[in-house]
């Protein structure tokens, strides 16, 4: 029997993480009836040929879409796909269809589906319903546009535990690409989906309705078995939400890791309340196993900020994190966010009082400061939006939308300024520097110390004469 293709794409994004989400989908998919193809603007050197290669065979297109840039080239590729072949029925997925389910169908002739949270079992169901020649009117978790162009949009699907799926298959990807790519043999990998809690910056309520669901010890540390013999990958970027969400799965895991003796070094997500309820010797056994860094958000140094985003987590536990890590020289990154409607001069003044705390504890801590801008399916939006605040109002508003690169518009010119200043001087006065960075790195230790960033001769110097990514 000819196996039906299923083509899948990953929009060009800055960064080389392994498309996981792709890798999802397509290992639920019957490997004796789909050919799955998996094509990646990122690595593919003209993505638009290869597809071109499998349009004419293609069962389904498919696409996984984060808000902001990725959409731009998610729309100029699926407009090719369509190009090239008008029945082909198109699939978009990811976050921002699950933030704008149907709005992206209203912008876009060219998307004929959207799917909303975790997409295994809605995307098996829609493929076959293609190969069937059914229709897709009862699957859950999506919208669709029907056979008089109307909307419409199906009852959610709640999330499924993900021992339930199959393994994910990373034959359908060249691994080693990315490893070039990353620089490091580094493979990406998922052990849980959701999240239980209700930070109101975050969307991941919205779209998970604060479930979570994981893999069970046993069957990851088996499958991370098998994958570190066949690929020799030397570190594990665990991609989840909130890892650390129960200390005796991680423990189990950690110790199953060092009983296999499998050498590879991993990094994860933790909360602070996480990490404060594990002992010391809960770190040294996730150290022993490879642990090698962590992060830890704390998004603002004010008690006060942190009640309000309902991070329900407190400074206490950030700083006992950080001793613990310390000790062990684990590596840590304590992300920041300042720019909230309403913020005060004061929060801000804790936060980088907490930020120079935490980043000159150890070299290998950082702090990164991000601004608040308003993002959809999170409680501040929703707040500032009744106040007259106004998002972007179609997809192609949303491909122009820049969540890191620039200020956000609760942050004047002159606090932008100093924490473009602040920031760099952070990251450069604490961290691991080459002999020849010793003076500069004095320097701007003062300037950290005394907030005095007026003429930074220095950090014109590093800009000019150095290249830029080296400190980062």
């Amino acid at each position: 029997m000819k196996k039906h293709k299923i083509l899948l794409y990953n929009p060009i994004a800055v960064f080389f993480d392994m498309p996981l989400a792709l890798l999802a989908i397509g290992s639920v998919l019957d490997p004796q009836k789909y050919e799955v193809i998996i094509i990646d603007g990122r690595i593919d050197d003209n993505p638009i040929d290869a597809i071109s290669k499998h349009i004419d065979e293609a069962l389904c297109f498919g696409t996984t879409v984060l808000t902001g840039k990725p959409i731009k080239d998610a729309l100029k590729t699926t407009q090719a796909v369509k190009r090239m072949r008008p029945d082909i029925p198109v699939i978009w997925g990811g976050w921002h269809t699950s933030l704008f389910p149907t709005q992206t169908l209203e912008d876009e002739n060219c998307i004929d589906v959207t799917a909303q949270g975790q997409g295994e079992d809605t995307f098996k169901e829609l493929v076959e319903a293609y190969a069937d020649k059914k229709d897709i009117t009862s699957i859950k978790g999506i919208c669709y546009r029907n056979s008089e162009g109307g909307i419409i949009k199906n009852p959610p699907r709640t999330i499924t535990a993900m021992d339930t799926f199959a393994d994910i298959n990373y034959e359908l990807i060249d691994v080693e690409k990315y490893f070039k790519k990353k620089g490091r043999r580094q493979l990406d990998y998922i052990s849980s989906t959701g999240c239980y809690f209700r930070c109101t910056f975050c969307a991941d309520p919205f779209v998970y309705n604060r479930k979570w669901t994981a893999i069970s010890p046993e069957v990851m540390v088996n499958k991370l078995a098998e994958l570190h013999e066949k690929y020799q990958f030397t570190d594990l970027n665990l991609q989840d939400e909130t890892y650390f969400t129960y200390r005796d799965r991680v423990i189990e895991i950690s110790e199953r890791i060092i009983e296999k003796g499998l050498n590879f070094s991993w990094a994860a997500t933790m909360r602070a309340d996480q990490g404060s309820r594990m002992t010391i010797e809960d770190f040294k056994i996730c150290a022993k196993s490879g642990l090698r860094r962590l992060l830890i958000g704390v998004e603002s140094g004010s008690q006060e900020m942190m009640d309000w985003l309902k991070k329900d987590i407190k400074l206490e536990q950030v700083y006992m994190c950080a001793e613990r890590c310390k000790e062990l020289g684990i590596a840590v990154q304590f992300p920041f966010i300042v720019g909230f409607p309403e913020e005060t001069d004061k929060s801000i003044e804790e936060t980088v009082k907490v930020a120079l705390e935490l980043n000159s504890m150890h070299p290998n801590f950082n702090t990164p400061i991000f601004y608040f801008k308003p993002y959809p399916g999170t409680t501040i939006t929703d707040n500032v939006i009744k106040d007259g605040y106004k998002l972007p109002k179609t997809v192609h508003e949303w491909s122009d939308f820049d969540f890191v690169g620039s200020s956000g518009p609760w942050v004047s010119a002159e606090k932008y300024d100093f924490f473009e200043k602040f920031k760099f001087y952070l990251k450069f006065a604490y961290s691991n520097q080459r002999l020849i960075y010793k003076p500069l790195q004095f320097l701007a230790r003062w300037r950290c110390k005394y907030k005095f960033f007026s003429m930074p001769i220095e950090k014109k110097i590093v800009d000019v004469l150095f290249k830029k990514q080296q400190l980062a």
